[in-house]
């Protein structure tokens, strides 16, 4: 009995630590112009990811895409991905030309993008122009 117990607590430990991180992550999800409005409206940092799953690039940018969705610092960062074989409405809306292109918003405002940009230094210092 105290065995289960003993799993017990260390599953409901686990389980209060795992929803505290996610609550202290940036929001990620795939972008739909009812995502982008809604962010927008909430006047919350904004970064739009437009990533193919071919792409060379998109996968250098992920790890450092990953780290700064976990830092805490960025639990107002909503991430929207567009795939850019697969949307190309939004991409043309977007006027971008290329996978790997990232661009962040404050609300209403465009306040910056990159395009093949593999350097965590320039893309933490493009997503913290998001909060400017």
């Amino acid at each position: 009995m105290k065995f289960t117990s003993i799993i017990s607590a260390g599953l409901f430990a686990a389980a209060l630590l795992g929803w505290s991180a996610a609550s202290q992550a940036a929001t990620e999800a795939p972008f739909t112009q009812g995502a982008f409005a809604e962010a927008q409206k909430s006047g919350k940092p904004i970064l739009v990811d437009v990533w193919a799953s071919w792409c060379p690039t998109c996968k250098a940018q992920a790890p450092t895409l990953s780290s700064i969705q976990a830092d805490p610092a960025n639990k107002d960062l909503v991430v929207l991905k567009v795939d850019f074989d697969a949307q190309k409405d939004v991409v043309q809306a977007f006027g971008v030309r290329m996978q790997s292109t990232l661009i962040v918003f404050h609300g209403l405002t465009e306040k910056g993008r990159s395009t093949g940009d593999t350097n965590p230094a320039s893309i933490k210092a493009l997503i913290a122009k998001a909060s400017e």
